[in-house]
């Protein structure tokens, strides 16, 4: 027989433990359902001649290799308004998932912003974060903390929730980041955008990574990782730039993966290509303009998606998954760094990457990786698992790399690259990739 408890008894306030307990649960559980999402970054501007199929197409793709969804990078309130309708017409049929990422370096109504996050506000392909919808943005602190709250509540008045998660982007300081919740209160979590050296000949650390999701931890919102593979920019004058990156698109996964272990990771990008960090195919029906057709043109990157393929998997399962095929991915520019070419701008930091052949090996058993290139070859001891190795540009021009698996003392699969490694010749300045792979 149970005793008679009381109000006031331990066991009722073991019970009221109890309860607040499972409530701090449940939280929590809602705060993983939500984690461990990845996102694509998707320049909406390159979308003016795209019908539905290229949406059902370009999100396919991505969503064949882990990614649930775009960030929608919207600089206007102009024809890509149009465009994002198709968008939300492929992606509700694939149940892909979409959320707004405003590029607030244009010059942007509120108004405009509200009706845009309102228009497909009920639809099932858009992002919600904890029952709310996720809104994201490049830069936008100079708008100050008055628009981004009145931003929020116009919406509220309309029954529109939303997780504010911007990209600030000159809070990259990790000193910067405890003044970050304080100044913009109104914020729920926060996108880092920063997925490059700056300006510097040294691997990429988490420190800023790590002092921003520290700031808003006790947030409602996401802390948003950005993952990149490349940043090369030639447009002329002060838009001439590459950044450190020969080995980005593994470490900076690791990174991942390992260290940081954020919310929400968001691949930069998938059709950037002016910053020469797309993994999306070039569709041809994108206009690039006068200048980045001559360092786009014929640089695919399409391989860079099975890197990303696997470690998306890492990141959603929190375990590096079974290889079931083995694979080496590898990249490398055309142009030796210290070449003069007759048009463009050598851009910023060019002295920084190394003139070398890149090899990612993805491997289920371990096994030999050649890495040859002109008079210089490269041997390397790799898998299971992943491993990187390199071998420098040869002294003489017009190169081909040559790139093969080997086991036991037997080649059991090897290729050549597609483009040859120049010294002389160049007609514009080009720190672009081009990315290949090779399967047994």
């Amino acid at each position: 027989m149970f005793p008679r408890v009381s109000q006031g008894s331990g066991l009722h306030a073991t019970v009221q433990k109890f309860m607040f307990l499972f409530l701090i649960l449940c939280v929590a559980l809602a705060r993983v359902t939500d984690a461990q999402r990845v996102f694509a970054h998707f320049m909406a501007q390159n979308s003016y001649s795209y019908a539905e199929s290229d949406w059902t197409s370009e999100m396919t793709t991505a969503q064949n290799i882990g990614i649930d969804g775009f960030a929608l990078n919207i600089a206007a309130n102009d024809y890509e308004v149009d465009r994002i309708v198709d968008a939300y017409a492929a992606a509700e049929s694939l149940g892909f998932k979409l959320f707004y990422s405003f590029d607030m370096t244009d010059t942007w109504k509120q108004s405009d912003m509200v009706n845009i996050v309102a228009n497909h506000s009920s639809s099932p392909s858009t992002f919600l974060w904890n029952n709310t919808i996720l809104v994201s943005t490049y830069s936008g602190e100079s708008y100050g903390e008055g628009f981004w709250a009145s931003f929020k509540s116009a919406l509220q008045s309309q029954g529109i929730h939303i997780t504010l998660a911007p990209a600030f982007t000159t809070y990259r300081d990790p000193s910067s980041a405890a003044s970050l919740v304080s100044t913009f209160p109104s914020i729920d979590g926060f996108f880092n955008w920063w997925s490059w050296p700056a300006d510097v000949g040294a691997n990429l650390t988490t420190a800023t990574d790590l002092a921003y999701q520290a700031a808003v931890s006790s947030l409602s919102g996401p802390y948003i990782m950005s993952v990149s593979p490349w940043q090369f920019k030639n447009f002329g004058g002060a838009s001439d730039w590459v950044q450190y990156s020969d080995t980005l698109w593994n470490y900076r996964w690791q990174q991942a993966v390992n260290d940081v272990k954020p919310d929400i990771v968001e691949i930069i990008s998938w059709d950037d290509y002016a910053e020469s960090h797309y993994i999306g195919d070039i569709n041809p029906k994108v206009y690039l303009g006068t200048q980045a057709p001559f360092y786009v043109d014929g640089f695919i990157h399409a391989a860079w998606r099975d890197v990303a393929q696997y470690y998306i998997s890492w990141f959603k399962t929190g375990s590096a998954p079974t290889i079931m095929k083995d694979e080496v991915v590898f990249w490398y520019r055309v142009w030796s760094k210290a070449i003069k070419c007759s048009t463009g701008t050598l851009p910023r930091n060019a002295a920084y990457p190394e003139d070398a052949v890149f090899a990612l090996a993805m491997l289920k058993d371990t096994a030999t990786i050649t890495l040859a290139i002109g008079s210089n070859t490269v041997n390397f001891t790799a898998g299971p698992g992943v491993t990187m190795g390199s071998v420098p540009f040869p002294p003489e021009d017009s190169q081909v790399p040559y790139i093969a698996i080997s086991k036991n003392g037997t080649t059991v699969a090897d290729t050549h690259g597609s483009m040859y490694v120049n010294h002389s010749g160049c007609t514009y300045y080009n720190f672009n990739p081009f990315v290949g792979s090779i399967t047994e």
